[in-house]
């Protein structure tokens, strides 16, 4: 029986980044993915959604170009090309990473993987009726879509009415309401993209803000910039029934909206199940894997990276942990820092954060000071964007001067947003960061005017 160094489950941004960098390091390796290399990410998340909400950016352009001296008279949407497009920017990505895969001589098998035990030479994995062994175990199994236990809403996603982030990427008809249950980042950007083409979409979400984590001020200014373009929003909200035309939900007594469709996107959960974590004794802390700084399970040589250590659920934390965990397979000094990994949604305007938000750092007992500015102090943002709000916040630590939050509602916001991590991964205080030159005019010029505000 070959012994690899290296087997990884999981082919996600985690799983084949590890199996590419771990390649590189010469480590034979093996990779287990029952589905789609690529993962969520590529398959059923960032990409995909970002294809249709580039569809709808330019429709939206196309519609309301007349303040900018451009009119289009016969605008229209074609839902179904809009989603075939999506389908062929999937194919050449995934078959690009197929191609990287085998240029790099990593073993890839497309099947269900469980570890079964632990050897003298390593561990044991069975798939598809074989069993196969290495040194060392990477988990990047990643995650799946939570089902609440709410009626109705097996019944909805048996018969259709009910979708969650997979299905809806190929629904090929618009339907003419959608109801999206989760204001969380998914359910926006997928409800951002059915208003702007059209559909009347309501989100109704158990929390008193929309975007989870997202600074409330940078949420309430989202939340109202979504409402101009028609969304409609029910927080303080808790869904109690799926019929077969509508969503109930409860807040001062029971309420329904009617709907011809539901998106459910209340958040995602590592999947660990069927994985044969209980067969080494992998500890897990509420259905994650635990690890620590080097991606370490509490099982030496079994690491953990991407969505399945329940950390932080996004494809560019998946890619860094990867790194972390080949690196210390590679005896490479490094390890895993979240103190500035940046989170963007793709709605329009853009939002972006990296950092503390004015809660963490009141939780984390830190003081600070707060400089922020309207998006309107950019020339370039108001050349480009009629009438629209937007904003640039800053949290800086008093005794320091380091920045230790950048949160910005508004166009480019997803291409700043690195640099915003720079600063703060690269500890600048606020001297060091007002001697950088930015380029004029541009919407990054925001960081440096709020700097100086």
């Amino acid at each position: 029986m070959t012994i690899y160094d290296l087997i990884i489950i999981g082919g996600g941004p985690a799983g084949y980044l590890a199996a590419e960098r771990a390649t590189h390091g010469a480590l034979s390796t093996l990779l287990f993915e029952q589905r789609t290399l690529g993962g969520v990410c590529l398959n059923e998340g960032c990409i995909p959604t970002k294809t249709l909400l580039n569809s709808a950016k330019l429709y939206d352009h196309a519609k309301n170009g007349a303040a900018y001296g451009v009119t289009v008279k016969s605008a229209c949407i074609d839902h179904g090309t809009v989603i075939a497009r999506k389908d062929k920017v999937v194919k050449q990505l995934v078959t690009g990473v197929n191609a990287k895969m085998k240029g790099r001589k990593v073993t890839v098998i497309k099947e269900a993987a469980a570890i079964t035990g632990k050897t003298e030479r390593g561990f044991t994995v069975q798939a598809g009726g074989n069993v196969y062994e290495a040194k060392r175990l990477l988990l990047a199994a990643g995650s799946e879509a939570v089902i609440p236990p709410v009626p109705g809403i097996k019944e909805g996603l048996e018969s259709g009415f009910v979708m969650t982030n997979r299905e809806i990427l190929n629904m090929t008809t618009l339907p003419e309401k959608l109801t999206v249950i989760g204001g969380g980042v998914i359910g926006l950007e997928m409800a951002a993209y059915f208003a702007a083409v059209g559909v009347k979409v309501t989100v109704v979400e158990m929390m008193p803000k929309i975007a989870g984590y997202t600074d409330g001020e940078v949420s309430d200014i989202l939340q109202k910039e979504l409402t101009a373009k028609g969304m409609d929003f029910l927080l303080n909200c808790k869904v109690t029934k799926i019929n077969n035309n509508s969503v109930e939900y409860q807040k001062d007594g029971v309420h329904t909206v009617e709907t011809d469709a539901v998106l459910l996107s209340v958040g995602r959960r590592a999947s660990t199940v069927g994985l044969g974590l209980e067969n080494i004794g992998i500890y897990t802390d509420r259905g994650a894997v635990v690890t620590d700084h080097h991606l370490r399970t509490n099982v030496p040589n079994v690491y953990a990276a991407g969505d399945i250590n329940g950390k932080s659920m996004l494809a560019h934390t998946a890619y860094r942990e990867a790194e972390a965990a080949v690196n210390h397979m590679l005896d490479k000094r490094d390890y895993m820092r979240y103190d500035a990994v940046p989170s963007v949604i793709y709605t329009s305007p853009e939002v972006a954060c990296v950092g503390e938000t004015e809660e963490t750092a009141k939780e984390k007992g830190m003081t600070f000071t707060v400089k922020k500015l309207p998006m309107l102090y950019s020339g370039r943002y108001v050349a480009e964007n009629d009438g629209a709000d937007g904003l640039c916040k800053l949290l800086i630590e008093t005794a320091s001067h380091r920045l230790i939050g950048v949160h910005i509602v508004g166009s480019y916001a997803s291409e700043m947003i690195y640099g915003a991590a720079m600063m703060i991964e690269s500890r600048w205080t606020v001297e060091d960061l007002r001697e950088i030159v930015f380029p004029h005019p541009t919407v990054s010029e925001i960081i440096r005017e709020t700097l100086f505000a």
